[in-house]
Order: C-alpha cells, then structure tokens, then sequence
C-alpha cells in the first residue's frame, strides 16, 4: 500500500516538474533576470535619427542588450574615428566606402566586404577615405552610447 502512495506522489510531482523543465528549455518561459536592459526587438533605420559622433561621423544604435550591441556609423570623406581604447571587444565590418584602419602597432586600408577584429583595451582609430557606413559590434554594449 504504501509503494502506491509513493508512486502517486511522485506522479503528481515529477510531471508538473518535467513540463516546467521543458518549457524553460525551450526558452517558452523568459528569464527576466537576465538581458533588463535591452533595445526594442525591431529596429527600423527610417524611425531612428542618426546621432553626432564627431566631425563628419554619425551613428544608429540598432540592437543591444547587457551583452552586446549593434551600431552602424556613416563617415563623410576625410571623416577621422579619432583613436581610442575600450574594455568592449569589437569588430567591425565594412559595409560601404574605404577606409584605413589602425589597430595597434598595424595599419591597413579595408573597403566594403572587409571586416576588422578589435581586441579589448587596444588603441584604435580610422581615417575616412571614401564616404562609407561601418556596422560596429561590442560586447558588453557601449552603455556610454546610450542617452
């Protein structure tokens, strides 16, 4: 009699348990805890101004949450990234234009279809050479980015 009673409990326990399990796998239930701090789930280019971010260079934040951030950054001709350090990683794809990069010690002219990889606390900087937009990726995000 009492093996029965056991195996109800653990019927009326263990499948409750199994489904919530199941659901929190298959991310049905969110974990508010983590990501609070997040950007809206679309973001349309048309809806969002561009910000100043220096002489000749503009950006759109389009995409971030506490882990990484989604950025695209227009240059006009002889627009300067100024140089700088940042505990992000980054990395940088060339989506229009030409620019040269540098990263470090190394210098290096990319143009659409080229990416770069900037390493945490690196000096870092760029000179426009052909109008162009840049789609920059950090992690964490720049919380200094947002207003």
């Amino acid at each position: 009699m009492k093996m029965k009673v056991w195996k109800k409990c653990m019927f009326i326990i263990g499948v409750p348990l199994l489904v919530i399990t199941s659901l929190c796998a298959n991310n049905k239930i969110p974990d508010n805890s983590v990501k609070k701090t997040r950007s809206g789930t679309f973001i349309y280019e048309k809806d969002k101004a561009w910000e100043p971010a220096g002489e000749g260079v503009t950006r759109q934040i389009m995409g971030y949450d506490g882990q990484l951030m989604l950025v695209k950054v227009k240059l006009e001709k002889g627009a300067i990234g100024t140089p700088h350090t940042h505990y992000h990683t980054q990395t940088t794809y060339v989506a229009t234009g030409k620019f040269e990069f540098t990263v470090g010690d190394e210098k290096k002219i990319v143009e659409a279809g080229d990416g770069i990889y900037i390493e945490p606390d690196i000096l870092h900087g760029c000179i426009c050479l052909e109008p162009g937009v840049l789609i920059d990726c950090f992690a964490p995000m720049r919380a200094d980015f947002l207003k």
